[in-house]
């Protein structure tokens, strides 16, 4: 069963820490199946925007949508409306705009509490 939740230190994630030493304080959410790393997100939060700097979800869209969606859930909770993906990755990017979490030539998504809501009724749509 998949499970997502946040990890409450960076062991095994010590080479991303050092890449981004300059964070103050950088969060890793992972995905589990069956108690298996199967993918993860890093992020921290910087005033009145949430900051992606790396995402790991080897290339599966639904995994990579969950991850970002619960960040993005906890960022509303705590009153943020901008998320900034500092991903070095085209891949990673061209995920995020599959996705529409972005869109072509921007790495920031705003509103991102509206676009939560958005989904409520989802199900109710006939189209």
């Amino acid at each position: 069963m998949l499970e997502i939740q946040e990890k409450h230190s960076t062991e095994g994630y010590e080479k991303l820490v050092e890449a981004h030493s300059d964070v103050v304080m950088l969060h890793i959410t992972e995905a589990l199946d069956r108690g298996e790393v199967i993918g993860f997100i890093a992020y921290s939060y910087e005033g009145e925007i949430t900051v992606v700097y790396d995402l790991d979800s080897h290339g599966d869209l639904m995994l990579c949508d969950g991850l970002v969606r619960s960040v993005l859930f906890k960022s509303c909770l705590k009153g943020i409306s901008k998320c900034e993906f500092r991903l070095d990755d085209e891949n990673k990017l061209g995920q995020l705009i599959k996705l529409r979490f972005l869109t072509e030539n921007s790495r920031i998504a705003e509103n991102i509490d509206s676009f939560m809501n958005g989904c409520e009724n989802c199900k109710h749509n006939n189209n």
